[in-house]
């Protein structure tokens, strides 16, 4: 009977220090970013969004898809394109940024960055890399790329020569499918490709610190139409202090604001 007792003390032991263990928290698991909707828009249900971006009040987009691919500025309230270029056939059309009055946008496979300027979309400048691309976004001197990995890569505008490599990590390890890229007052906010989530990453340290789950907006799209895809695409109005977020062959464009 003695040793019973001290056998159900010891496993009693083990149980409260193994619960103990589990409920020690994460110190660097990423904190609940909630969203809310404070605006509706429509979007145009042919654009397959690679980057979203507003400069000096006006939102542009890049979209992708060979032969469909294109460089559009867009009215925010009505979603109808106000001018637009085409690419040619043969190239897919990924993230989009503009510094200095200056376009940039990637393509998926093709390995070429194209450069225009921002009042005609005039090309007048294309680079040769050697990376996939899918987000870009500026931190106001840099150029930041993202390539479905999980390094945030950083060039250089005038040459498109890399400068500096940074890992992004979720709770301790390295994350994945980063995609849609913007810079939001300090931080880079990242789409992951075919997930619901918005990463808030710490550019200094490559940690996310933040995560928004796109769940319930999603399933909201797919209601309203059942061929749309997934969440990619966040814009920053700076002068404004708004966020806008949409998705690839989205019917609509949201105003939207996360707190944590």
């Amino acid at each position: 009977m003695k040793k019973l007792i001290i056998l159900a003390g010891l496993l009693t032991f083990i149980s409260c220090k193994n619960t103990d263990k589990e409920e020690k928290p994460d110190p660097n698991a990423p904190k609940n970013m909630s969203d809310s909707i404070v605006g509706t828009y429509p979007h145009d249900t042919s654009s397959y969004t690679q980057g979203l971006l507003i400069y000096k009040g006006e939102m542009y987009e890049g979209t992708g898809n060979w032969g469909f691919s294109k460089l559009k500025k867009v009215d925010l309230k009505t979603g109808k394109t106000l001018k637009e270029i085409s690419l040619p056939k043969e190239y897919f059309g990924e993230g989009v940024t503009i510094l200095n009055d200056t376009v940039y946008q990637l393509t998926y496979k093709e390995k070429k960055v194209f450069v225009y300027t921002l009042a005609d979309f005039r090309k007048v400048k294309e680079f040769d890399v050697n990376f996939e691309g899918w987000g870009l976004t500026t931190d106001g001197r840099n150029l930041i790329v993202s390539t479905g990995a999980s390094d945030l890569n950083y060039y250089e505008p005038s040459t498109f020569k890399l400068l500096k490599t940074q890992t992004v990590m979720e709770s301790g390890s390295p994350s994945f499918n980063l995609n849609e890229l913007e810079y939001i007052d300090g931080f880079v906010y990242a789409n992951q490709y075919e997930y619901p989530y918005i990463f808030k990453i710490d550019p200094a340290t490559g940690q996310i610190v933040a995560k928004a789950d796109l769940t319930k907006m999603w399933d909201r799209i797919k209601a309203i139409n059942p061929n749309a895809d997934v969440p990619n695409g966040i814009a920053w109005d700076a002068d404004a202090k708004k966020i806008y977020i949409t998705g690839k062959w989205w019917p609509e464009l949201y105003e939207v604001q996360f707190s944590q």
